[in-house]
């Protein structure tokens, strides 16, 4: 026995040990014994022998239900000796006999079968519920039965409450307990739902499969709200990070319910489990931290699809194109399908008579009358390994063997010609699985027109194994060209050519009841039209939640530029030509920067504009150079599109000034130091604090990070080193800090920099000391007191054979790192606040607002050039040297370009 021999939409209320009685009061009368299972449609027996079929009666068949041995349908009151029930009815199925899934037998004519319960007081009310649930059966309007034994279901809920019993300790606080429906693919099964401060319990009606689930709620991962049948009312919860199958998913009835025990769960994990959101996981499948095939995964999951729901399976898109080939080539794009159509659109011809009839259609158009995925699609293509499901779905029969999923080529090339076939695939096609193409059950599928019997599916030429079949796909779905064209797919299935005018535009328009707010089922008066409008709605499919509203980015995929980097793709340089202008600056060598450095008089002004109420204090950019993140002492932390050149967030942490921000690897997380002795973790993806490091006793002036370690500088005298794990790694928990090492100072640190290797720090005191430290022993190699006020910046020159140091008393200072001795000394008639240098040459900002080129080993000022009304107060270089951004106090950041 097992839920899927229900009919869709029925429950199994109760069973009781039983003997279906053969040939009553016969010579032959015999007993199997077995249980007999009340459902809200049917009359269920399911022998202890296995060679003996499950017998189901449909009640809509029943001509007369009653106590066995009663003359006349209403003395079933009368006191009877025999516990016996008698049911004489018109139809009745057999399935599985000798335990084998295969299409049910159908036996039709008046008969009459008894049987006998164990507990024979039991019997009247066994009686009193079937006599119901016939009647249920046997309204004329689908809405008024679904009515009925809704009513029936939910006072059998009212009735009975969780048994606290099942709790595993006698401690755990109870918080919430309601009514719920545990989902499986095809069925749901009615029961209670109960959270305690350790667990999270579901305790079926019926007791089966088991009398009670528990979920730890240490082991849970992640949380998703789900809408089931278009209602918001499904909650799915992951113990693991494999986003296949979710350990549970639950349908309420009221979504209060749902969103309460939402909160209770969300909140509980907010201490132990990152939250990810779509644009978190793009940024992390962009810059190659996810798979092609996981980055799917978690759109799917974000956008409400379930294993657990075949009207809302997880969809996969087709990516070859070639099934008739011996070899696959996936260096070939002919090789691969068309990613920025939809399948309807790929076959130009077909298209061409849709969009004929699409004109002619009155409102709402719709281009496609099918859908691309449905519960009938995904048991199509897993009719081997889910018959049971699939013969719940269309009532005990498999579908025509033509109509079988027989071979990959024949079913793509359906997907390309046939009339109303625009099927994506399911993310099987790309697992590690081979069953489904498999028929290990060795179930009888039917025979084809051609007299061959439908057996493992047909594999093409390429493929030598269902295992080689499934490994090249999953190459093809990793290969450079799908991800350099995955995006427009994902913009077709969860993006901004979903709905509208751009779905019109991509020929990517359905039926209007597969959108999300397509239809809105409350407000239907009709019972009937509702409930098939709801089933109409769940056997179509449904388009995913949109989850993007503007055109997703490209991959960033290597690029082979420079031969002297040497590339993990052992693909032939020559294959990709660089086009000249940007693109060649991407891998700049050595030449090009001294290239750069050799022009960097010739620095002009781009653009400026001014987002802060007070001095700029820090500058970080994203590593493509669209995102500029600054502080200032106005409190704010901005971030400033290069593209839109809009402010597009600005956060404050506390009232106090921000001194300077750095981006973590990856991008998704912004460091801000404040004067209020905090170090905040701000994250980019979910746009809020993510941490704070509480770490000093005074304001923090100035940090750096590299491999996991935080440096952190303070006028509290101290230099703090500390061991953090960056939040946005998926699975961790909230920042750990661990104080690695502490270096003290005499007076408040005002400036710290790091070696290219980060084996050593620079610091720069408000007195004028320049500090030279060795941080693997945390010791200090030379004190030079070099400036006669405060260091305003220290830097390593890029081989770390040199320091530079720039102070309050306009000095250029350049020192030895081996023996700590200042070696060359320039002036200026006023404090550089700031600067970058390539060991020779040195672009400073000064106090009165200039940009000064500095010619070290000539020891003079190359060139002035006008930037801002007030002090240069940072300063900011991309990798390849060809583009300078400057903030001043005049709240402006300034972008400059190099024009040579």
């Amino acid at each position: 026995f097992s839920l899927l021999l229900l009919n869709l939409e029925e429950y199994y209320f109760e069973q009781h040990t039983a003997n279906h009685v053969q040939h009553n009061g016969s010579q032959e009368e015999r007993k199997i014994r077995g249980s007999l299972k009340i459902c809200s449609k049917s009359v269920i027996f399911e022998p202890d022998a296995i060679s003996q079929p499950i017998i189901k009666i449909p009640l809509r068949d029943c001509i007369k239900i009653g106590k066995h041995g009663e003359n006349g349908a209403n003395q079933h009151f009368a006191k009877a000796k025999s516990g016996g029930i008698s049911l004489i009815f018109s139809q009745v199925y057999f399935i599985k006999e000798h335990n084998i899934v295969a299409p049910y037998k159908i036996e039709r004519g008046k008969m009459e079968y008894v049987f006998e319960l164990d507990v024979s007081g039991k019997v009247e009310d066994v009686v009193e519920t079937l006599l119901q649930l016939h009647r249920a059966s046997c309204l004329d309007k689908l809405g008024d039965q679904t009515a009925m034994i809704t009513a029936i279901l939910q006072s059998r809920l009212a009735r009975t409450s969780f048994d606290k019993n099942r709790f595993q300790s006698v401690s755990e606080k109870l918080h919430m307990e309601c009514k719920a429906e545990m989902v499986t693919p095809l069925v749901t099964n009615p029961g209670h739902v109960c959270i305690t401060d350790t667990n999270l319990y579901f305790q079926p009606l019926n007791g089966y499969p088991k009398p009670v689930v528990q979920i730890t709620l240490q082991d849970v991962r992640r949380i998703y709200k789900r809408r089931h049948g278009l209602m918001p009312l499904g909650l799915e919860v992951f113990c693991t990070e494999d986003n296949l199958c979710s350990d549970i998913y639950l349908k309420f009835y009221e979504s209060q319910d749902r969103d309460d025990l939402y909160f209770y769960i969300a909140t509980y994990l907010e201490h132990h489990v990152a939250e990810h959101t779509a644009e978190s996981y793009m940024l992390q499948w962009q810059r190659g931290h996810l798979s092609n095939y996981q980055y799917l995964l978690h759109l799917n999951n974000l956008a409400d699809r379930s294993c657990n729901d075949l009207s809302q399976y997880p969809v996969f898109p087709w990516v070859i194109s070639d099934y008739y080939s011996s070899e696959l080539d996936l260096s070939n794009p002919a090789t691969f399908r068309d990613l920025s159509k939809p399948v309807g659109a790929l076959n130009k011809e077909r298209l061409e008579r849709l969009l004929i009839r699409y004109e002619e259609m009155p409102e709402p158009k719709f281009m496609y009358g099918s859908h691309y995925s449905s519960p009938g699609y995904v048991l199509f293509y897993l009719v081997r390994i889910a018959p049971e499901y699939m013969l719940c779905l269309q009532n005990g029969r498999f579908d025509n063997a033509d109509r079988m999923f027989n071979s990959i080529a024949e079913t793509w090339k359906n997907c390309l010609d046939g009339a109303t076939d625009f099927k994506e695939l399911i993310p099987e096609f790309y697992g590690d699985d081979v069953s489904f193409l498999v028929n290990s059950l060795k179930l009888d599928l039917g025979k084809r027109q051609g007299g061959q019997m439908v057996d493992d599916v047909e594999l093409p030429l390429w493929a030598s194994s269902p295992e080689d079949f499934l490994q090249k796909s999953k190459e093809a779905l990793e290969s450079n060209y799908v991800s350099e064209h995955l995006h427009e797919w994902i913009d077709l299935i969860f993006g901004y050519k979903q709905k509208g005018s751009d779905a019109v535009g991509a020929h990517n328009v359905f039926h209007p009841l597969t959108y999300e707010g397509g239809v809105d089922l409350n407000s239907i008066e009709d019972p009937d039209e509702k409930v098939a409008m709801l089933t109409q709605i769940l056997e179509f499919g449904q388009t995913p939640k949109q989850l993007f509203v503007t055109p997703h980015p490209r991959r960033i995929t290597p690029k082979f530029k420079s031969l002297s980097q040497t590339s993990s793709y052992n693909a032939p340089i020559v294959d990709s030509p660089v086009s000249p202008g940007e693109e060649s600056f991407e891998d700049l060598t050595e030449e090009s920067k001294t290239l750069a450095w050799n022009n960097i008089t010739k620095l002009q002004l781009h653009e400026q504009y001014k987002i802060h109420k007070e001095a700029v204090t820090g500058i970080a950019v994203s590593c493509n150079g669209s995102s500029v993140f600054t502080t200032s002492q106005d409190s704010t932390l901005k971030m400033f599109s290069k593209e839109s050149k809009m402010l597009q967030r600005s956060i404050s942490f506390s009232n106090m000034a921000l001194s300077s921000c750095l981006l973590l690897p990856g991008d998704a997380t912004v460091i801000s130091s404040s004067w209020d002795n905090n170090v905040y973790f701000y994250s980019i993806a979910f746009g809020r604090r993510q941490d704070t490091l509480m770490g000093h006793d005074d304001a923090v002036s100035k940090i750096c990070w590299h491999n996991d370690r935080l440096y952190s500088a303070s006028w509290d005298s101290t230099v703090k080193v500390w061991s953090g794990v960056p939040a946005e790694m998926p699975g961790t928990k909230k920042h750990q800090f661990d104080l690695l090492a502490e270096l003290e100072h005499e007076v408040s640190v005002d400036t710290i920099s790091l070696n290219a290797a980060s084996t050593l720090l620079v610091s720069g005191t408000k007195e004028g000391t320049v500090n030279i430290w060795d941080l693997a022993t945390a010791t200090l190699l030379h004190q030079i007191p070099c400036h006669s006020g405060t260091v305003c910046d220290a830097a390593f020159s890029p081989d770390s054979r040199h320091v530079l140091s720039t102070g309050a008393d306009g000095c250029l200072n350049v020192i030895d790192v081996q023996t700590g001795m200042l070696i060359s000394s320039l002036t200026s008639d006023e404090p550089q606040r700031c600067f970058i240098w390539d060991g020779n040459s040195v672009l400073s900002g000064s106090q009165s607002g200039e940009l000064l080129v500095w010619d070290l080993l000539g020891a003079k000022i190359s060139e002035r050039i006008q930037g801002h009304t007030g002090a240069v107060t940072c300063i900011w270089m991309n990798e390849q040297c060809s583009s300078i951004i400057t903030g001043g106090e005049d709240r402006q950041i300034m972008f400059w370009k190099l024009q040579y």
